[in-house]
């Protein structure tokens, strides 16, 4: 498994130098993305900036099926790279990172030896199913985007489709496959029945970086993670669903178990479930109303460490490289230890216009324990709050949408002492009055 990567880019190496290519067609494409945001935290202050994304692509058509494909992106707040001091007149100034990256570079052969096969090899996106483990980070607020280093093989037909991926997230130039991190994914999708998909996958994150010893959420030495999980989809008349179930297993080796005397390692382990699905209807009249039903579960593992009695783990489920995002409060943390009921409508009163109202109810799957009766202390409530969203998108044209939408999170007890962000490793802290507030504008211009 160790020399997956390398193995994996031979085997490419081997495959392509005999595929002798001509220039046939070159595509030039893009977009720029603007979102105004407002926060309004109660307990915690307010927050409000204006953030862009700018990306520029390239996009070579070669014979033989062979293409490549290059996209450069930049991310920033407005004002952090403003280059001008007005107190001095001196035009330096700019933010910590005023450069420009490459997002995505990568080569692709497709119906290699006649076959349904194909290759990519480069920096590139991965998306898989509703990007519900694995997406490219743009679903919410601060859109950076998320893109790996890796080899993608693929094989398909009018029936299914197989994907398997090796990647390398972080090099430390070591021994070979030693103190590194590596993700790897096989993922299998079959469409043979009509409106329905079926899906089923693999996924292992294995981090040997020296970092991790020093992380303070949770260290050790070495993490070995494997995700097992299962997808159903379709449409069925006007009911359309989505379920996805997934099982993780696996260690984190190198932490000290709790004796004072430094005997022992403690037994931290993944062994936790995780549910996301929904179900809805679209009626065929005026709007098209859509009413639907969420639901999502995230394991929490075991809270009993927390009593600082030992150093010995059950932990919460890993959402990995999700692009989902429950709540807007809370986005970007991936909200883990959780339980999420949602129910809503969706409407297009126009071609161009739809609205989206959603209600939610968040709850903990395991709260924080009380360390002992003799000091007075409960266990945590589970209840974190109720969140109301109201959104709409309007399509000026066929290159530019233009997006708004209203939050407000009525918070409750569990909201201050609960883990559940950073995968379930750390608490929010807001108080357990809090009400919340969001608001945002964007325009996104994509050609």
């Amino acid at each position: 498994m160790l020399k997956t990567i390398f193995c994996s880019t031979l085997l490419f190496a081997v495959m392509v130098p005999g595929v002798y290519a001509e220039l046939q067609n070159v595509e030039i494409g893009g977009s720029i993305r603007i979102r105004g945001n407002y926060y309004n935290f109660d307990s915690l202050g307010d927050m409000s900036w204006i953030e862009q994304r700018t990306r520029l692509n390239v996009k070579a058509d070669f014979t033989r099926e062979v293409s490549a494909f290059v996209e450069f992106d930049y991310y920033s707040g407005w004002g952090d790279d403003f280059r001008s001091n007005y107190l001095t007149g001196l035009d330096t100034r700019a933010g910590e990172d005023d450069s420009i990256h490459l997002y995505q570079a990568y080569i692709e052969a497709r119906d290699l030896w006649g076959s349904p096969l194909s290759a990519r090899i480069g920096r590139q996106e991965l998306s898989f199913g509703t990007e519900w483990l694995v997406g490219v980070n743009n679903a919410a607020a601060v859109f950076t985007g998320l893109s790996f280093d890796a080899l993608r093989l693929t094989w398909s037909n009018d029936a299914f489709s197989l994907d398997a991926v090796a990647s390398k997230l972080a090099e430390n130039h070591g021994d070979f496959g030693e103190e590194d991190t590596d993700f790897y994914a096989v993922y299998f999708s079959y469409t043979g029945i009509e409106d329905i998909t079926l899906d089923a996958y693999w996924m292992y994150l294995r981090d040997e970086v020296p970092a991790l010893e020093a992380n303070a959420f949770l260290p050790g030495d070495t993490l070995d993670l494997h995700t097992l999980g299962v997808r159903s989809a379709g449409v069925l008349g006007g009911f359309d669903f989505d379920v996805e179930a997934t099982y993780q297993f696996g260690d984190v080796d190198g932490l000290p178990s709790a004796c004072p005397y430094g005997f022992g390692e403690a037994d931290v382990k993944y062994d936790v479930f995780a549910v996301n699905s929904e179900i809805g209807y679209t009626f065929e009249t005026a709007w098209s109303p859509r009413p639907f039903a969420r639901f999502a579960y995230f394991g929490g593992g075991d809270t009993e460490y927390l009593k600082g009695f030992s150093n010995d783990r059950e932990l919460p489920f890993n959402r990995l490289f999700s692009n989902w995002e429950y709540t807007e409060f809370f986005a970007n943390t991936d909200e883990s230890n959780l339980l999420y009921y949602a129910v809503g409508i969706g409407t297009a009163p126009t071609e161009a216009v739809s609205l989206q109202l959603v209600c939610a109810y968040f709850e903990v799957d395991e709260n924080v324990p009380s360390v002992g009766w003799w000091l007075g202390t409960p266990d945590s409530d589970r209840q974190i709050g109720l969140e109301v969203g109201l959104y709409g998108d309007y399509q000026y044209s066929e290159d530019l949408v233009i997006r708004a939408g209203y939050a407000h999170f009525f918070g409750r007890k569990g909201l201050e002492q609960n883990f559940f962000i950073l995968n379930g490793l750390d608490a929010w802290g807001g108080d357990e009055d809090d009400d919340y507030d969001y608001v945002f504008l964007e325009t996104e211009l994509t050609f």
